[in-house]
C-alpha cells in the first residue's frame, strides 16, 4: 500500500494541511521533503528507516552534506534540501531578532541554542545590540578543542566597538551536552563584563548550551561573580 491509498486524514500533507505542522511526527516532516522513497519501501517507512538508523531528528540534520547524501534514500540533492530547510529555520529565528524590536532575551536564547547546539567543538559567540537592546550583528567569534576555546576578552571588547553596541550577550556550547556552567566559565564571564566596562559596554547575558535547556548565567545571577 502507498501513501496515496491510506485515508486523506492520515496522509503527511493532509495532515500538515488541517491540523499543522506541530502534528506532524519528525518521520512525517522529514518524508515530505524527501517526496519519494525507494524500491520496495514509501518515502515514509524510508522516512523513518532513516532516523531509527542515524536519528534522532537533530543528529541527522547536523551531518555534513557530505555524510547525509551517502545515507540510503537521499543522495545529493536530497542533502541539499535537508540543508537548506535547515538553514531557513535558523534564518527564520534570526528573524525575529531583525525586526527592529527591542530583544527578548528567551529568544537569544533560543537563537544561541539553535545555532550552537550539536557542534563537534566548543564555539564561542557574542550577539551585539544597539542601546534599545535591538540586534546589530551575531558573529562566532571563536572555536576550540572538544574540551575548551580560548575566549579572548580585549577581542569581544573590540568586536563590540567595530558594531558601535551598547550592550552585548554572548554564548558558547558545551560538546558534551551538559549545559551547567563550569568554574572557568563563570570566571571568563567576570573577565568579559570588566573588558566590556572599560569601553563603555554592557554584558547582559552569557548563555551555556548543552542538549537541553540553555542555561542564563544572569538568571542565575552569576553576571559578576567568579
Amino acid at each position: 500500500m502507498t501513501i496515496k491509498d491510506w485515508p486523506e486524514q492520515d496522509r503527511p500533507r493532509e495532515k500538515l494541511i488541517a491540523r499543522g505542522a506541530a502534528a506532524l511526527t519528525d518521520a512525517e516532516l522529514l518524508a515530505l521533503l524527501m517526496v519519494t522513497g525507494r524500491r520496495g519501501m514509501d518515502v515514509l517507512e524510508n522516512a523513518r528507516l532513516l532516523l531509527n538508523e542515524h536519528g534522532p531528528l537533530r543528529k541527522l540534520l547536523d551531518m555534513p552534506p557530505e555524510e547525509m547524501q551517502k545515507l540510503p534514500g537521499l543522495g545529493v540533492a536530497l542533502a541539499c534540501k535537508l540543508q537548506a530547510a535547515l538553514e531557513l529555520a535558523h534564518r527564520h529565528l534570526r528573524a525575529t531578532l531583525d525586526k527592529g524590536e527591542s530583544l527578548d532575551p528567551h529568544a537569544a536564547r533560543r537563537y544561541f541554542h539553535q545555532r550552537l547546539r550539536g557542534r563537534p567543538v566548543e564555539v564561542f559567540a557574542a550577539l551585539f545590540l544597539d542601546n534599545r537592546h535591538r540586534m546589530l550583528a551575531f558573529e562566532e567569534l571563536f572555536s576550540g578543542t572538544i574540551d575548551a576555546t580560548g575566549v579572548h576578552p580585549r577581542e569581544v571588547a573590540r568586536h563590540a566597538l567595530l558594531h558601535n553596541a551598547a550592550a552585548v550577550i554572548v554564548g558558547h556550547n558545551h560538546p558534551s551536552g551538559h549545559a551547567e556552567p563550569s568554574a572557568a566559565d563563570r570566571h571568563i564571564t567576570v573577565e568579559l563584563k570588566a573588558a566590556l566596562e572599560l569601553v563603555g559596554v554592557r554584558l547582559l547575558d552569557h548563555i551555556v548550551v548543552g542538549e537541553g535547556e540553555p542555561v542564563s548565567m544572569a538568571e542565575r545571577g552569576w553576571l559578576g561573580r567568579v
